[in-house]
């Protein structure tokens, strides 16, 4: 039988016996509310009726309301007869009481009427007790009825909650423990379900599959081990240190340079979890790091180099994961099945960056001495006591003046590169307060702004917290922040500053009016040497750099915001203390 056929079967009769049981049930219900009602209508009224005429017998002699009462009541109780022999007592009342009131002085009436009362009473009373059996009966019966269709409901439920399950859920079961089976290759799987339901098509589909799979995986193995070989001699003929991972960590293949620079021999490398052998090996441990994340609770730095010690001899490496994705046959989405990790040999690029940066150095703080003494020399000219000068000697000062600041500010910013580069840069972190900050730096730019009649706009938010940060090298990256601002704003034009609190610490935006900043230049913008194709030449384009740097140091983030014609706003944020 089909497995439609048996769900339709079991289905329809459960449910059939859902549809049996609430008829029954219904109709019992409406014949006892039919019982139930008849009481209420036919006797409970008439007994309302003759209590009624009782209190008005009570009171028959006491004035005309009573009489009124009664008269009221017997109406409307001869139109409520519904019991046999109710009809013949009710015209005995109704005779008794028309003697009544002809002959009000009668005593045998008031107790004749009385009498009546009480009979009309008693067969009322009866017939209540009739229609109470009566329901009583009928619940009875609906009792029986309903429970042996719910016995029957329920011994087919429990049938179909028994056998329907495993009937469906254990070919279901076998036929996916069969499939992941021949998704890890083992090919020699079969499935054997008796029946000639869908399973049993299912079934032999299936073992054809797996005979089609199985035949194709033994003709093609030859083939996979020489490309296998071919794939192990090219990884192993590279220059550069390269080791496979599958998803899991453990380590597939390692060419001589990567076991070399490792430490650790071939055998006990290949095959092991990268995990395990890290909390013995810091390369390895370096290694299988992820991609570096945030500095400290702030900022984004690029992965440092690695640092590696091989051959007698210090050697630098740059470390790139590449994750390798694949589409699983039959599939759409992607699934990474592990990872390679290629170290590229950057130490002749090291060495000769070092060299650079000592020359930088040894040079800027030569030429420190001889710009101080120019500086020096200036401010002698400048005095009286040497002589007046004319306005060309004047005009010639001034241009000599500016030169050697600019000079003096160049080597002051090689000088701090080279210390950033060396590792040299000496910070004092402590707390520090942001109005502070603000209000150094806006001092040391006060002249710029006036000699370009630039208005200064300061929004600040109110208490803002302390922050953890070096107040010197921080008011630096703020007044150079100010300083590019000048430069790029129109005579008379605007600059804003805005302090705000961002929950985990404070941030710092400093927006100009210049003419913004090309998107495609806006990732470059704190890279070293790096200018504005178009702008003025009139830094050596370390000055952001060095900010990005500082900020970075004491664990902040820096960033800018810029579109052509609307501007530019640098910013960057610092922890809270």
């Amino acid at each position: 039988m089909k497995i439609k056929t048996k769900l339709r079967l079991g289905l329809g009769v459960l449910f059939l016996m859902i549809l049996a049981l609430s008829l029954i049930a219904a109709g019992y219900i409406y014949a006892l509310k039919e019982d139930t009602e008849n009481i209420l209508q036919d006797n409970y009224k008439t007994l309302d009726y003759s209590r009624s005429m009782f209190l008005a017998m009570d009171e028959i002699h006491a004035g005309p309301k009573a009489w009124t009462g009664f008269e009221r009541n017997l109406k409307e109780q001869q139109l409520n007869v519904t019991e046999p022999g109710e009809g013949a007592v009710t015209r005995k009342i109704a005779g008794h009481y028309n003697a009544l009131k002809k002959d009000t002085d009668n005593p045998q009436l008031p107790v004749l009427i009385r009498n009546d009362l009480a009979e009309l009473t008693r067969i009322n009373m009866e017939a209540i007790r009739a229609k109470s059996d009566k329901a009583l009966a009928t619940v009875r019966s609906a009792f029986i009825w309903i429970a042996l269709t719910g016995t029957v409901c329920f011994l087919i439920a429990l049938t179909l909650l028994i056998n329907l399950p495993g009937n469906i859920g254990n070919p279901i079961r076998d036929l996916t423990e069969s499939i992941q089976a021949i998704a890890a290759k083992k090919y020699a799987e079969r499935l054997h379900f008796s029946g000639k339901d869908e399973f049993g098509e299912l079934a032999s589909s299936f073992n054809t599959m797996a005979e089609k799979l199985e035949e194709y995986n033994n003709s093609n193995l030859s083939q996979i081990l020489i490309e296998k070989k071919r794939i192990e001699a090219l990884i192993n003929n590279m220059h550069e240190p390269v080791i496979g991972l599958d998803e899991n960590k453990k380590i597939l293949f390692a060419n001589e340079e990567a076991v070399k620079i490792s430490g650790i021999a071939a055998t006990d490398l290949l095959g092991k979890s990268a995990t395990e052998l890290a909390e013995q090996n810091d390369l390895i441990r370096a290694l299988i790091r992820e991609k570096e994340g945030l500095h400290g609770s702030m900022g984004n730095p690029a992965a440092p180099s690695l640092k590696i010690y091989a051959d007698d001899k210090e050697s630098y490496f740059e470390k790139e994961i590449v994750d390798i994705m694949i589409v699983p046959t039959g599939e759409r989405l992607k699934k990474c099945i592990g990872q390679v990790i290629l170290l590229k040999n950057i130490t002749p690029f090291k060495e000769l960056d070092f060299a650079k940066t000592n020359f930088i150095a040894t040079v800027s703080h030569e030429l420190k001495t001889p710009i101080a003494s120019i500086k020096m020399s200036l401010q002698l000219l400048e005095s009286r006591q040497t002589g007046d000068l004319n306005e060309e000697q004047k005009q010639l000062m001034s241009s000599i003046k500016e030169d050697s600041d600019r000079l003096l500010k160049i080597t002051g910013e090689l000088l701090n590169m080279s210390q950033v580069e060396t590792g040299n840069i000496q910070l004092n972190i402590q707390s520090s307060s942001p109005y502070a900050i603000l209000k150094y730096a806006v001092e040391a730019v006060r002249t710029p702004l006036e000699q370009k009649q630039i208005e200064l706009v300061v929004h600040a938010d109110e208490q803002l917290a302390d922050v953890k940060a070096d107040m010197e090298k921080t008011a630096w990256v703020l007044i150079n922040f100010l300083t590019n601002a000048v430069r790029y704003s129109q005579q008379e034009g605007r600059i804003h500053i805005q302090l705000t609190s961002t929950g985990e610490g404070v941030k710092f935006h400093v927006q100009d009016e210049g003419k913004g900043i090309d998107s495609r230049y806006r990732n470059k913008i704190f890279d070293r040497y790096f200018q504005v194709p178009g702008s003025s030449k009139t830094g050596t384009g370390l000055g952001l750099a060095i900010s990005k740097e500082f900020i970075e140091a004491q664990g902040g983030r820096i960033g800018v915001n810029s579109e052509i014609g609307m501007g530019s706003t640098f910013y960057f944020e610092l922890a809270k203390a």
